[in-house]
C-alpha cells in the first residue's frame, strides 16, 4: 500500500464526523489536489471514550461509501507501541509507531560499533543538497547519534515485524514518530535516523520528527517562525537525501503531529512544499472535537447546556485532565472563567471563546486547550452527548468541514 503525496490525519474523537471530514477533502480534490484521508485514533483515546479500533474502521468505511470516495484511504493505529499494537492489527492499515520513550536509551555496545562501522563513509564533510552549509561528521558524532536513537529505531523494527507477520509487508503503511521528545533533531541526526530505519528494513512512508518551538494542542504555534521554516526545509532536504543514499521508499515524506491550528507556520510549510515539490502528512488532532463542541454551543438550548456541562466538569477536574498532556498544553489558569461566569454565556459568547479566531476579543486559548483535553467529560455523558451531536448534525458538520478545508487544507496545500 502506498500513501499519497498529501495525506491528512483526521482525528475524530467520537466517530461522528467522518462524512463532514471527507467533505473537506472532496472539496480539495475538486480544486485539483488529491489528499489521502487517514482516520487516526490512539489507544488512549479508545480507552477514554470506550471505543475500539473496529469502530474507527466502521466510521471510515461508512463515510467513504456515503460520500462515494473512490480513492485510497486509511485507518491509523495512532501512537502505538509494542504493548498496544496487537489490538489494532485487524482494523488498521496505517501504523504510527511511537518510539519516543526509547530515545536516549543506549543500545548494546556491539550494535553501536556495527552502526558506526557501517556508516563510516560519511565521516568528514557531509553535504546535503539544498542545505547551504556542510556538516562536520566524526566517528564520535555518529556514535553519539546512534547512542541516542539506535535503540528507538530497533524498537520500531520489532513492532514493524510484528505487524508484518500478521498482515503481510504490502498491506499497510508505516509511520515512525519521534516528535514527543525534548529536543528537535538536526538534519544530520534525521539523516542517520533514516539510515538506521533502512538498516532495520522498515519501508517507512512518513517520519514525524520533533520540530523547534511549541506545538500545543489545538492552539497556534509558539516560537520563531524563521527557525521553524529553516528546520522544515532542512528536514525536507535530509529526507530527499536519505531516499537516495540509503534506499528508502520514494514516497517517504515528513509528518507533522499536533498540526492542529498552527496557522502562523502554514505559509512557511506551503512555500517549502512548493520549493521541494514534497509531500506531507499532517495530523489535525482534536480540532474536530472542538468544532463539534462549538457546534453544540451554537445550537443553543440543550446543546449549549451540554457544552457548559463539559466546561464545568473540565474545570473541576483540571489536574486529572492535564496530567497526560502536560508537555503539549500551556494553560493559564488565571484566565479560565469560572463556572458561574460561563453559565451566564449565550451561544455566541461560548462559541467565540472556544473557536480559534485570534481577531476575536472573546477568544480564550486557555479555555480552548482545557476543552481540547476534556473529551473524557463528554464521553462520560454517554448517550446524552452522542444524541445531542446527532441532533445538531447539520450545524456541527458545517463547522467541521469549513474548519478543515478553509483553515487547514487551503493555507497548507492550495494557496
Amino acid at each position: 500500500m502506498n500513501l499519497g503525496k498529501y495525506s491528512f490525519g483526521t482525528g475524530d474523537r467520537f466517530g461522528r464526523q467522518g462524512k463532514a471530514l471527507l467533505a473537506a477533502i472532496i472539496k480539495a480534490r475538486q480544486q485539483g489536489v488529491t489528499i489521502t484521508p487517514v482516520w487516526n485514533k490512539s489507544h488512549r483515546e479508545h480507552n477514554i471514550i470506550g471505543t475500539k479500533p473496529a469502530d474507527t474502521r466502521k466510521e471510515a468505511d461508512e463515510a467513504v461509501k456515503a460520500c462515494r470516495w473512490d480513492v485510497s484511504y486509511f485507518v491509523d493505529a495512532d501512537h502505538i507501541g509494542l504493548n498496544t499494537v496487537d489490538r489494532f492489527i485487524k482494523a488498521s492499515d496505517f501504523f504510527t509507531i511511537d518510539v519516543a520513550d526509547f530515545i536516549d536509551r543506549a543500545a548494546d555496545e556491539s550494535e553501536l560499533k556495527l552502526f558506526v562501522r557501517k556508516h563510516s563513509k560519511y565521516i568528514g564533510r557531509l553535504s546535503i543538497e539544498e542545505i547551504d552549509t556542510t556538516f562536520e561528521v566524526t566517528e564520535e558524532r555518529i556514535r553519539a547519534i546512534a547512542g541516542k536513537f539506535l535503540l528507538a529505531v530497533k524498537q520500531a523494527g520489532e513492532i514493524y515485524r510484528r505487524i508484518e507477520a500478521a498482515k503481510g509487508a504490502a498491506n499497510f503503511v508505516t509511520e515512525i514518530s519521534m516528535d514527543e521528545t525534548g529536543e528537535a533533531q538536526t538534519p544530520v541526526e534525521l539523516f542517520f535516523i533514516l539510515a538506521v530505519i533502512a538498516d532495520e528494513g522498515i519501508p517507512v512512508q512518513t517520519i514525524a520528527p520533533k520540530f523547534v518551538g511549541r506545538f500545543n494542542k489545538g492552539v497556534d504555534y509558539e516560537g520563531s517562525i524563521a527557525r521553524f521554516a529553516k528546520q522544515f526545509e532542512e528536514d525536507l532536504a535530509a529526507v530527499a537525501f536519505a531516499k537516495k543514499e540509503v534506499g528508502l521508499p520514494e514516497n517517504l515524506k515528513l509528518s507533522i503531529h499536533s498540526g492542529s491550528d498552527k496557522f502562523s507556520i502554514y505559509p512557511a510549510i506551503n512555500r517549502a512544499l512548493k520549493k521541494f515539490d514534497a509531500g506531507l502528512h499532517i495530523k489535525t488532532s482534536g480540532t474536530t472535537w472542538l468544532e463539534e463542541l462549538a457546534g453544540l454551543a451554537m445550537a443553543g438550548g440543550d446543546g449549549l447546556i451540554i457544552a457548559k456541562r463539559v466546561y464545568a466538569g473540565a474545570l473541576a477536574r483540571i489536574d486529572e485532565l492535564c496530567e497526560p498532556y502536560a508537555t503539549v498544553i500551556d494553560i493559564d489558569r488565571a484566565k479560565l472563567p469560572t463556572t458561574q461566569e460561563v453559565e451566564k454565556w449565550d451561544e455566541e459568547t461560548f462559541a467565540a471563546a472556544l473557536r480559534h479566531d485570534k481577531s476575536c476579543k472573546e477568544y480564550n486559548p486557555s479555555l480552548r486547550q482545557l476543552l481540547h483535553i476534556a473529551y473524557k467529560i463528554a464521553a462520560e455523558m454517554g448517550r446524552r452527548y452522542l444524541d445531542a451531536v446527532d441532533k445538531y448534525e447539520d450545524i456541527i458538520a458545517k463547522n467541521v468541514t469549513e474548519n478543515i478545508y478553509e483553515r487547514h487544507i487551503k493555507p497548507v496545500l492550495l494557496v
